[in-house]
């Protein structure tokens, strides 16, 4: 069998890690860059304009022109941290490097902070994931399947009709050759045709050629323009013995995997999109694992700032 290439490109290890984020000035720098690549822009008038401002060790930037003050982290998704941007880059560097995740308790003692402030430090890189991924859409040939995210309810319905399932809809993008470029993981309301349609218009593109099972919904991509292809799984047979739906079921195992293994328990009814955002983030950006750290800190950099207040209601993707 040939060597899979992305599987065993090199990353970003950890003695490069600590050689480039190791140092709180470091990661000043870094961030200082990445926020204005081209030198401080006023969030206010854009002013370029502007001066240094010391509040103790506090670097302040004031803009000559409406004479605002911001610091480096103010109105990003560090807003108000008072944990030092070594920690926030490691945390970084553990949720982008590793393949399956890392959960909440184990961010805790690695970073050696208490359980609410991973948590915190968590679902704001989710929720940065998120807001990333929001602009992803699928062309060309995609593969689509319906799955779930739950289980068993005690003393409740079974099947799908669970109370304890979150439905979300996998959908894969292939290229010429098939093999999977992009993937979208999106939580919806209810397997139906309307909720169908809407999740088409937003995820992709029109004239997509898309490949289903036979679930009555699915035909709604057609009226979200795209071209629809059901490949009907009979009696006793699983989808996963047809080469059609190779990828989008290798990365629903893939999925299953890094839930079960990684995130024993979270509240899938009020979390379950940042955390498939997660899953979704990293395997699109899987063909340059060097870079996943910077384009993640590029993001936080250029986020709004996300209380834990608003991360604890979700948001509302019913």
């Amino acid at each position: 069998m040939a060597m899979n290439r992305v599987q065993f490109q090199k990353g970003l290890s950890m003695t490069e890690f600590i050689k480039q984020y190791g140092t709180q000035s470091k990661c000043e720098k870094i961030l200082e860059k990445m926020r204005w690549p081209q030198g401080f822009v006023c969030p206010k008038c854009e002013s370029q304009s502007h001066c240094i401002v010391w509040h103790g060790r506090v670097k302040t930037f004031q803009c000559h022109r409406c004479h605002s003050q911001v610091t480096l982290t103010s109105g990003t998704i560090f807003h108000s941290s008072k944990l030092s941007l070594v920690i926030w880059m490691q945390a970084m560097y553990l949720m982008a490097q590793t393949k399956n995740g890392i959960a909440a308790l184990e961010l805790m003692r690695t970073l050696g902070v208490c359980y609410r402030t991973a948590w915190r430090i968590k679902h704001k890189l989710m929720q940065v994931m998120i807001e990333r991924e929001e602009k992803t859409v699928l062309k060309g040939r995609v593969e689509l399947d319906d799955a779930y995210l739950g289980g068993v309810h005690v003393g409740g319905k079974v099947g799908r009709g669970s109370e304890n399932k979150v439905p979300f809809v996998a959908a894969v993008e292939t290229d010429a050759k098939g093999n999977p470029c992009r993937t979208v993981l999106s939580p919806v309301q209810a397997f139906s045709q309307e909720h169908i349609y809407a999740w088409a218009r937003r995820y992709l593109m029109p004239s997509t050629l898309v490949v289903s099972d036979g679930l009555d919904c699915f035909r709604a991509v057609g009226d979200a323009g795209c071209t629809h292809q059901p490949e009907v799984v009979g009696a006793g047979r699983k989808s996963s013995d047809m080469p059609c739906f190779k990828w989008v079921n290798t990365v629903l195992s893939n999925v299953k995997t890094s839930l079960a293994g990684t995130f024993h328990s979270f509240d899938f009814a009020k979390y379950a999109k940042r955390y498939l955002a997660a899953i979704q983030y990293r395997f699109n950006r899987r063909f340059n694992e060097r870079l996943i750290l910077s384009r993640l800190i590029f993001a936080a950099a250029l986020n709004g700032k996300r209380t834990e207040t608003w991360l604890r209601l979700a948001e509302d993707w019913r």
